[in-house]
């Protein structure tokens, strides 16, 4: 589904999701790597912008769950809230796959490029 299918709010608000879930990926990925207290500027950038977040959610946090998958299971939240909740709420019903609007147009534009690189 073409991303200029949906209203610009609901694109703004997949979009604030969006960038939000990744940058929870980002910081679990670069927790895989670095450690926390890094003074590396993305992992700083990553932990400064993430940590209210993984605070709001510690209450739903299994305490088994090992402190470098926190962002990934928050990640996990903002994705289910993007692709089942979202849809359901604003009436799209299911989808299909790469129907979140911020990840198709960045599928659209590889696609692009790709074929630009490759002459077609």
């Amino acid at each position: 589904m073409d991303a200029s299918a949906f209203p610009i709010w609901v694109l703004a608000i997949d979009y604030l999701l969006g960038v939000v879930m990744w940058t929870l990926f980002g910081r679990f990925a670069m927790s895989i790597f670095l450690p926390e207290d890094s003074h590396f500027f993305f992992m700083r950038f990553f932990v400064r912008v993430t940590n209210p977040l993984l605070r709001f959610f510690a209450p739903v946090t299994p305490g088994f769950l090992l402190p470098w998958l926190h962002p990934l299971y928050v990640a996990w939240f903002f994705f289910m809230i993007r692709f089942y909740l979202l849809p359901w709420l604003l009436g799209y019903g299911a989808m299909g796959m790469l129907s979140l609007p911020l990840e198709s147009e960045i599928s659209y534009m590889v696609y692009d490029l790709i074929g630009q690189l490759v002459g077609r």
